[in-house]
C-alpha cells in the first residue's frame, strides 16, 4: 500500500509554504504585552493572498470554483499556518465550506462557495459551546418559527468564538426539542437577537461570547442533514491538531537552533546529554502527533480523532514547555518570538477539548464498540 501524499495534496502543500514564508510571527503586538486584542481583525492581506493561490477552495468543489481536495490536504495546509501562526480563520471557514458541499442545498452551495473561493467570505464556528466543556449543540435550542415565513428561532449562548465580530457569518450548531441537530448560518453583525461580548483569548486575537435571544435564522440559511455537526467538530479537532503539529515542529527548530549557539563552560549546550534528551523527547511527541493526525485526517471516525487530539494537546505542551526551559531567560524576551508560540500552543491545547476531555470521549467509544 502506498501511503504518500497525492501529487495535488503535495502541490497544496507547497502552495501553502509559499503564501506563509512571507509571514512574520511578531508582526503584531504582543498577547503578552495587549491588555485586550493584539489587532481588531484577523490579517485581510493575508486571506487575499490565500485566496489568489486557490487555497481558500481546497475542500470546495470543482463545480463551485474550488480544488475538491480532502481533509488530508487541508491539514497539510493548516501544518504550514500552525508553523508562522497565521492570523486568519483558514481553518473555520474550510471546515464550513466542506460541510456546506457535502449536506448544503444547491441554494447554499451556489449562493456561499463561490465567495469563499474567492476570498469574499470569511466564515467562523462557534464549536465551544456555553462553557467550552460540552457538546456545542446543546448550548443552542432551535425553536421552529411560528409564522407564515418558517425558519428557526434559536436562543442560547456560544463562548470563544474566534473572529466573530469581523468574520461574515458565523455557523452555529444548535439542537431541537425532538433531539436533532442544526448548524445555522448566522450573521454576527446587524442581526435582531444576536449580541456579541468581546473575549479575551491566551493568544491574543479577538474571540467574542455570541449570544442568541430569539434570533431569527431563515430556513435556507440552515442545514439539518443527519450528521453534519458531528462531521464538523471532528474536522475541526482535527485541524486544530494540525496547526499545534506545525507549531511544534517550528518550536523544536528554534530550540535546537538556540541550543547549538548557545554555549556553557565553552561548548554548545546541545552536546550536553540532558539537553539532547529533552529535545529527543519531545521529537516523539512530534512524530507520534503527526501519526496520529494523518490517521484522524484520513479517517475521520470519532476514536483516531480523540487520539490525535490527545496527542496534540499534551505533545504541543511539552513542545514549548521544554522550549522554554532549554532557552533559558530568553525563553521569556517578549522581544523574541518564543513566547508566542506558547500563548496559541495553549490556545489550540484547549481548543475543541484538552486532553482529558478525549481520553474520556474515547473510553465511552470503546465501552459501546
Amino acid at each position: 500500500m502506498d501511503f504518500s501524499f497525492s501529487e495535488e495534496q503535495q502541490a497544496a502543500q507547497e502552495a501553502a509554504r509559499g503564501v506563509f514564508s512571507v509571514v512574520a510571527p511578531d508582526s503584531v503586538g504582543s498577547p503578552a504585552l495587549s491588555p485586550g486584542a493584539v489587532a481588531e481583525d484577523f490579517d485581510r492581506e493575508l486571506w487575499q493572498r490565500l485566496a489568489r493561490a486557490d487555497l481558500l477552495g481546497l475542500a470546495v468543489p470543482e463545480a463551485h470554483g474550488g480544488l475538491g481536495l480532502d481533509p488530508v490536504a487541508l491539514c497539510l495546509v493548516l501544518r504550514e499556518a500552525g508553523r508562522v501562526l497565521a492570523r486568519v480563520p483558514l481553518l473555520e471557514t474550510s471546515a464550513a465550506a466542506w460541510i456546506l458541499a457535502a449536506h448544503g442545498s444547491a441554494e447554499q452551495q451556489t449562493a456561499l462557495l463561490p465567495r469563499v473561493v474567492a476570498g469574499e467570505l470569511a466564515l467562523t464556528v462557534a464549536g465551544q459551546g456555553r462553557t467550552g466543556h460540552e457538546p456545542a449543540e446543546r448550548a443552542v435550542r432551535a425553536n421552529p418559527a411560528e409564522d407564515d415565513e418558517g425558519g428557526w428561532v434559536l436562543d442560547g449562548v456560544q463562548t470563544a468564538v474566534p473572529w466573530a465580530e469581523t468574520a461574515d457569518l458565523v455557523v452555529v450548531p444548535a439542537h431541537t426539542a425532538e433531539g436533532r441537530t442544526l448548524l445555522a448560518l448566522v450573521a454576527p453583525e446587524g442581526g435582531a437577537g444576536v449580541t456579541l461580548a468581546a473575549q479575551a483569548s491566551t493568544n491574543g486575537e479577538r474571540y467574542a461570547e455570541v449570544r442568541l435571544d430569539g434570533a431569527r435564522v431563515a430556513a435556507r440559511d440552515v442545514l439539518d442533514a443527519p450528521g453534519a455537526t458531528d462531521r464538523l467538530h471532528r474536522l475541526l479537532t482535527t485541524g486544530t491538531c494540525a496547526l499545534a503539529l506545525g507549531l511544534g515542529n517550528r518550536v523544536l527548530e528554534m530550540t535546537s537552533e538556540y541550543v547549538s549557539r548557545r554555549e556553557q563552560f565553552g561548548f554548545p549546550v546541545a552536546t550536553f546529554q540532558a539537553v539532547a534528551v529533552q529535545a529527543a523527547d519531545r521529537y516523539i511527541d512530534l512524530r507520534a502527533m503527526e501519526a496520529t493526525l494523518w490517521q484522524a485526517a484520513w479517517r475521520l471516525d470519532p476514536a483516531d480523532v480523540a487520539v490525535a487530539k490527545m496527542w496534540a494537546s499534551d505533545g504541543v505542551r511539552r513542545v514549548v514547555q521544554t522550549a522554554q526551559h532549554l532557552h533559558g531567560g530568553m525563553g521569556a524576551d517578549t522581544e523574541y518570538p518564543l513566547h508566542r508560540f506558547h500563548a496559541w500552543a495553549k490556545q489550540w491545547e484547549l481548543s475543541y477539548g484538552p486532553a482529558a476531555a478525549h481520553e474520556a470521549a474515547l473510553a465511552d467509544l470503546l465501552a459501546v464498540r
